[in-house]
C-alpha cells in the first residue's frame, strides 16, 4: 500500500495538483483502514467463537465495502475534485491487498486437519 502511494501521490500532485494528491491519499487511506479494521474483527472472531467465523466475516465485508461506497457517494455529492483520484486508488488498493492476502495464503504452511497435541 505504501509503494501505491508513492507511485500514485507523485503523479496525482502532476495531474491535479494538492486536491488529486489528497484523493490518492484518501483513497489509499480508506482501503488501510477498512482492512485493518476487517482483518482485526475477524481475528478476534476466530480466536474466541470460531463458529461465526463465517457470518462475522461476510458481514464485516459486506459493510465494509457498504461503507465504501457511502463514502464514495458523500464526495461525489460535494464535487470534490480529488474524487477521480480516490475512486481509483481505492480500486487499486483493493486489488492490492487482496493479491498480498493471496499471496500470504498461498505461501502459509496451513495444516489441513487439526493438529492435537501430544
Amino acid at each position: 500500500m505504501g509503494g501505491l502511494l508513492v507511485a500514485a501521490a507523485p503523479l496525482a500532485w502532476w495531474r491535479d495538483g494538492g486536491t488529486g494528491a489528497l484523493g490518492a491519499l484518501a483513497g489509499v487511506a480508506l482501503v488501510m483502514l477498512s482492512y485493518t479494521v476487517s482483518s482485526l474483527i475477524i481475528a478476534v472472531t476466530d480466536l474466541r467463537a470460531r463458529h461465526l467465523l463465517m457470518p462475522v466475516a461476510l458481514g464485516t465485508y459486506i459493510l465494509k465495502f457498504a461503507i465504501i461506497g457511502v463514502v464514495m457517494w458523500i464526495v461525489a455529492e460535494t464535487g470534490w475534485g480529488g474524487l477521480p483520484w480516490l475512486g481509483a486508488l481505492v480500486i487499486a488498493g483493493t486489488l492490492i491487498w487482496v493479491a498480498a492476502q493471496a499471496v500470504w495464503v498461498w505461501r502459509a504452511k496451513i495444516p489441513y486437519v487439526e493438529i492435537e497435541p501430544s
